[in-house]
């Protein structure tokens, strides 16, 4: 390989033949811009930035050539150097040489060029909670030079130093920290006013609120007040509609306005038609409360009686609902699982996830059910309920704890001891499920043909997985951990507060060796 001209001589140390490195055209894994993508939001309080701390560490492998790679900051010779010194970088032994690369070749240096650096740095670091002197110094000076130059870093480099620098330990109110917050806050364009709203009262109010885009900032006493304050004629169908999506949507569970939705179905139960009252239903399953009015469900039985066979993907949809609830009408079972239904539903644009449904009901229906007697679904109609995970966690993947908990089992058990996203009968799909075979004692027979309860699954608590405000996990959390509990799964659950805890894999690893234990799991020459 030839040397970029101006490196120093006998002190650059030679790369390998064996050095992997990504070449044009590769990314390195986990992509920054996944990774980094809450630093957006985040704030600079040493507690929010504290807990962007329990993510994957920085894997031992080769930065690629980013899109920056060939960019100069005011034009400049080709990209050969600039890859070259990328290659160096990557190679140094010591941060110290870190820094001689840096500052002696000031002409090739780009600024990609200072995010290499910071993560070959934590590669150097190691584990080790505290480096020695020497390496401490030539740390405030890296960050020093880093600081002098980060006015001309791209915003994409910003984040990428700024997330590393998290992960390296600097402090959150240091200078490094600091001088990058403020370069990434100059660069984000500034937010317009909010509109100005006219004052509304009562059922224009509450309208003008939910229907606002940024209806958010109306706190919770406004709604109830706007409620209170409505005459019976404002409390349309749509305006109960919007209320029940905003609660269901935001995960308020908010005692009064649930109550306000249970009432207006039971009063206006004959004006209403099956699609308006699966909408009013909706935030009741997902948000796991079960109204005090006693007339709901009641109201509800006869609601699904007389509009059943007019539409059957409402109707479905209020069985969903109440299933969450585990308040299922045998009546209404009944006249899903007939065999002119299905025959019916079979033929329509929604019949999967109708079956979906059904599958669902059939399956609560034995492990929650024992006294039905009627009609079931066929075995031949039954398909998988969830087959991939939930919208929610999807979108919210990349901050999710799942990812740093795999990786604290592998290091712990081994690649063949757990499984991720695997889906277990009929359609759970599970985030982190372990092989015990090896880890636990003789599993006792099982009765009734129930699975052993030697199988264990991680049941990951994420905040998004709870009404907000509150500790009462949704509907359909709490109906997916009943089912897979009464199907003999053995659940370990793992809550975000203590997930969130954990400051670093080491941390990480002691708080599941103590969780495993805890179960009488044991692994390794000596029980882990």
């Amino acid at each position: 390989m030839r040397r970029p001209r101006g490196e120093p001589g006998p002190r650059a140390p030679r790369p390998t033949e064996g050095a992997t490195c990504a070449g044009p055209g590769k990314s390195w894994s986990p992509s920054p811009n996944s990774m980094l993508r809450v630093l957006l939001s985040a704030q600079t309080s040493p507690a929010r930035l504290s807990g962007l701390l329990l993510i994957p560490p920085v894997q031992p492998c080769c930065l690629g050539l980013s899109k920056w790679a060939d960019r100069p900051l005011g034009g400049g010779p080709s990209a050969g150097p600039v890859q070259g010194l990328q290659r160096l970088l990557e190679q140094a032994k010591s941060p110290g040489e870190l820094l001689r690369w840096l500052g002696q070749n000031p002409t090739k240096v780009r600024v990609h060029h200072y995010s290499v650096a910071l993560r070959r740095l934590g590669q150097l670091l190691g584990s080790r909670p505290r480096p020695p002197p020497v390496e401490q110094a030539t740390l405030q000076d890296l960050s020093q030079l880093i600081i002098r130059n980060c006015p001309s870093f791209d915003i994409h480099t910003i984040h990428v130093c700024l997330h590393l620098a998290v992960l390296l330990g600097f402090p959150s109110d240091g200078p490094l920290v600091c001088a990058l917050e403020q370069e990434r806050r100059l660069r984000l364009p500034p937010k317009p006013p909010p509109p100005l709203q006219p004052l509304l009262r009562g059922g224009q109010g509450l309208e003008a609120a939910l229907s606002c885009p940024r209806f958010l900032r109306y706190p919770r006493q406004h709604l109830i007040s706007s409620l209170a304050e409505a005459r019976p004629e404002e409390l349309t169908p749509h305006v109960m509609v919007l209320l029940a999506q905003h609660l269901a949507r935001h995960r308020l569970r908010e005692p009064q306005l649930l109550e306000a939705i249970a009432h207006f179905l039971v009063v206006q139960e004959t004006q209403l038609s099956s699609k308006v009252v699966q909408k009013l239903v909706l935030p009741f399953g997902r948000l796991n409360y079960l109204p005090l009015e006693q007339q709901f469900m009641p109201c509800l039985e006869r609601i699904l009686a007389r509009e059943a066979g007019v539409a059957p993907l409402a109707t479905v949809n209020i069985l969903m609902s109440l299933c969450q609830l585990r308040c299922l009408p045998f009546r209404a079972l009944h006249f899903v699982f007939s065999p002119g239904f299905i025959n019916y539903i079979s033929g329509t644009p929604h019949a999967l996830i109708v079956r979906r449904y059904l599958s669902l009901l059939d399956t609560a229906v034995e492990l929650e059910l024992p006294g039905y007697r009627g009609p079931r679904l066929p075995r031949r109609q039954q398909v998988p309920i969830f087959p991939q995970p939930l919208i929610t966690d999807r979108a919210r993947c990349k901050y999710s704890h799942k990812d740093i908990v795999a990786e604290g089992l592998r290091q712990l058990l081994g690649e063949e001891k757990y499984r991720q996203d695997l889906t277990v009968p009929p359609g759970y799909c599970t985030e982190l499920w372990l092989r015990v075979g090896e880890l636990w004692p003789p599993c006792p027979p099982c009765p009734e043909s129930r699975p052993s309860p030697c199988r264990v699954v991680l049941v990951l608590r994420e905040r998004w997985h709870f009404c907000r405000d509150g500790r009462v996990l949704l509907g359909s959390r709490a109906l997916r951990e009943r089912h897979l509990g009464l199907m003999g799964y053995q659940l370990l659950p793992l809550p975000f507060e203590e997930l969130e805890s954990q400051r670093g894999l080491p941390q990480l690893k002691s708080y599941l060796r103590q969780k495993l234990q805890a179960l009488g799991l044991r692994w390794g020459p000596e029980g882990g």
